[in-house]
Order: C-alpha cells, then structure tokens, then sequence
C-alpha cells in the first residue's frame, strides 16, 4: 500500500454501503453427493433429479447465492448423447419449481472413460427470499435417443449465500 491508496474510496462498490453494524453474514452449504445412471435408450425429455439443498436466506438482506455443481460422469459402454443440466429453485408457497440461470449441455459422443462436469450459476432474484428455498439440479436427456449407459457420480451443490447490494 502507498501513500496515495490510503484515501481511495471505491464508491461503486457494494461492499463500502454495507455499514458495519449491519453484520451481514454468510451461508455455505453442500448437498450430500449423490449418484444416477442414465439407462440405454432413454429417450428425448426424460429427466433425473442429480442432487438438491434447501438453502435459509431470511436472515440475509438482499442475497445473493452462487450454486456451483459437480459430477463425474462414467461410462460402462460406449455413451453417445447430449444431456442438459438446470438448477431449479421452490420457495414457500411455491407450486413449481423455477429455473435460475441459463441450462448447461454436455454433448458426449462415444464417451468410454470417465469426465468431470462441473458449472456455477447466480441467484440473486430478490422476489423469493423470505424464507427457506429447496435448489434441484435436474438432468434432462436433450438428445432424441441415448445409446449406452451413463453414470452421473458425486452430484454435488453447494452453495455461498451473503448479502447482496440492493434488489
């Protein structure tokens, strides 16, 4: 540190409105890993349920929550096809689930080994944080037909909730 960067205020930076009587904190948590195995021909729009937590941010002023998933994929026999990954999120009185951030697709042609898979999304949607919140990360088969067998191994989500700057 210089003697210039000693009065530098970043006033674009949400953190510095955070007063600190505030004492915002923050949330990590981790689903339990969890394994599917995707059988031969499963066909165009089939879906799994990988993994899922319920995340409490009411505590929390303004969150904003990164969910980072992880998997190894391994397969038995030869697999060809494309399969999407969605994070879902259900609050309270919700009657379904809705999608955060964009589906990542994994396209495997011939895969014989195994592969890990792994994306994060953000979810700092301000109009469902009042209470407990279930995230779900679904598998849906976007291929019109899968040939062999696929084992998604150590799903895994995690997440790190904190406060956010302002909805």
């Amino acid at each position: 540190m210089n003697y210039l960067s000693r009065s530098y205020k970043d006033n674009c930076d949400p953190c510095n409105n955070i007063k600190k009587e505030n004492n915002c904190k923050t949330i990590i948590k981790c689903s339990c890993p969890n394994s599917t195995t995707l059988p031969a021909a499963t066909v165009l729009g089939t879906t799994f349920t990988l993994t899922s937590l319920t995340l409490n941010t009411g505590g929390l002023k303004d969150p904003c929550v990164k969910l980072e998933f992880s998997s190894n994929l391994v397969a038995a026999v030869a697999f060809t096809g494309t399969v999407s990954f969605q994070v879902f999120k259900q609050c309270g009185n919700q009657v379904t689930p809705i999608p955060v951030g964009p589906a990542s697709t994994f396209d495997l042609v011939a895969l014989v080994a195994s592969e890990t898979f792994s994306f994060f999304v953000c979810d700092c949607d301000c109009n469902c944080f009042d209470d407990c919140c279930n995230y779900t990360v679904v598998a849906t088969v976007t291929s019109a037909v899968t040939v062999g067998t696929l084992a998604i191994n150590n799903a895994t989500l995690g997440a790190i909730a904190t406060c956010g700057s302002s909805c």
